[in-house]
């Protein structure tokens, strides 16, 4: 029987770490448990992983597993914790790989030898990363204990938050380096929205679209904050109200009879999604040059946000903006993080960094003629995150550091609290967008 060699209760995010782990092991295989608490190992768990990692030629395995949580009144009670599969796009350096980490030694070591830069945070992510093949054991093997129990949608913003930002630095150097090394990266050379050959007339400059559905309570706060706008230019609003039930159509209606400026679109179709309802909008005849994001649960910061982003469009020369936003309560008081302003997007490397990160910002803003060209996905996740990526493959985005948006976080919100397969099905959504965007990038690279 192969061996295992076990290593726990070390910070395996230096790369110090693993060179002496690589001189240490002698066994075929190694496991890494980056837990902090007691590890319950199933019956053969072991041996199973050593099989499987014999007949599929593995470089790393991961399992599902068993979690230790409280229930609603305290009580520890165990749960299933599946996960998924790790795929090529996969570059989240928050992929959830589980507890246990199980690698064959003589890939560990050659990974290991090849890394030249010695990092604090960020080795055990470049380490799988150099990993050529990663099995997903759909078993579960082994128990561990849950250590963070806050709400899905409090931790979708750790990797924005400033406190984290050396630790963001490390790990974007760490999947430059990666998309560098397989042929992914693309260096800071943009086409020009005006030399693409892309026209059209418009019968205002700016739209801001609002896609909602059953958000009575707060979309009316979000349509008079977007007529509250003061511009130099013409503008328009364009919500879709996506059938709603709860009185938000009634409510839109009255606001519509009141402002020409706002268009009430109610879809002839029953299978949109979010980014069904931006394409609607989009390709209305009294959609704007510049379509503007914003969402039926927040609001703009103050009156000149759509000016700032008309001005960003033509000052850089970008086909799409993306802003900065607060977050805060329903009240409007801010709440931690705080400001998020995605400092990880540079003009030099901001579009390889967003295959590493989980979303681009907001407010977005995009140039109605491209957008008509390229659409959204017809989904109600991640449908922003595909634009994105696919106009930043030959398009400058352009950023504005002001704060232009109020994300306001309540138990309404459509991602307060998702369970694991919720949050597993988006990941893995948001991963094979990554995958098509990635191999879109390689043989576009090839080509040249």
């Amino acid at each position: 029987m192969s061996v295992i060699e076990s290593f726990e209760g070390l910070s395996f995010g230096k790369t110090q770490t693993l060179r002496e782990i690589a001189a240490s092991i002698s066994g075929e295989y190694i496991l890494l448990y980056t837990g902090k608490h007691h590890l319950e190992m199933g019956m053969f768990a072991c041996e199973r992983i050593i099989g499987i990692a014999e007949d599929m030629a593995a470089d790393m395995l991961y399992a599902d597993h068993y979690r230790i949580v409280n229930d609603a009144e305290g009580k520890p009670v165990r749960k299933k914790h599946p996960l998924i599969d790790c795929q090529k796009g996969a570059l989240r350096n928050d992929f959830d790989f589980g507890t246990v980490l199980v690698f064959r030694s003589s890939s560990f070591r050659k990974a290991v030898d090849a890394m030249t830069e010695d990092y604090e945070y960020a080795a055990l992510y470049d380490l799988r990363l150099r990993m050529d093949k990663i099995v997903h054991i759909n078993e579960y093997l082994y128990t561990d204990v849950e250590t963070d129990n806050r709400k899905s949608g409090e931790k979708q913003f750790d990797y924005v938050d400033p406190r984290n930002r050396a630790v963001q630095i490390e790990m974007e150097k760490v999947c430059t380096e990666h998309l560098k090394r397989i042929g992914g990266y693309l260096k800071p050379e943009f086409k020009e929205p005006e030399s693409c050959g892309i026209t059209g007339e418009f019968p205002v400059t700016a739209t801001v679209v609002i896609p909602v559905f059953n958000r009575i309570r707060t979309v009316g706060d979000a349509v008079a904050s977007a007529l509250s706008q003061e511009c130099g230019f013409p503008f328009n609003v364009i919500v879709v109200d996506n059938h709603s039930t709860d009185g938000t159509t009634e409510l839109l209606s009255k606001i519509a009879s009141q402002d020409e400026r706002m268009i009430h679109v109610i879809p002839d179709r029953n299978d949109l999604g979010i980014g069904g309802c931006w394409n609607l909008a989009v390709h209305h005849e009294k959609c704007g040059e510049y379509a503007v994001q914003l969402d039926s649960d927040d609001v703009y910061s103050g009156p000149d946000t759509l000016q700032k982003v008309v001005d960003a469009f033509r000052e850089q020369k970008c086909a799409m903006v993306v802003g900065t936003y607060q977050m805060t309560d329903f009240q409007m008081n801010p709440i931690p993080p705080g400001i998020i302003d995605h400092r990880e997007w540079t003009e030099d490397n901001g579009r390889n960094n967003a295959l590493r990160i989980n979303g681009l910002g907001a407010p977005r803003a995009f140039w109605t003629p491209l957008l008509r060209t390229i659409n959204l996905p017809n989904t109600s996740y991640g449908e922003d995150y595909a634009l994105g990526l696919r106009i930043c493959r030959e398009y400058r985005i352009g950023r504005i550091y002001d704060v232009l948006y109020c994300c306001r976080r309540w138990e309404g919100n459509s991602d307060a609290a998702l369970d694991v397969e919720r949050v597993n099905a988006n990941n893995l959504y948001k991963d094979r967008i990554r995958t098509w965007e990635l191999e879109a990038r390689i043989r576009m690279n090839n080509e040249k």
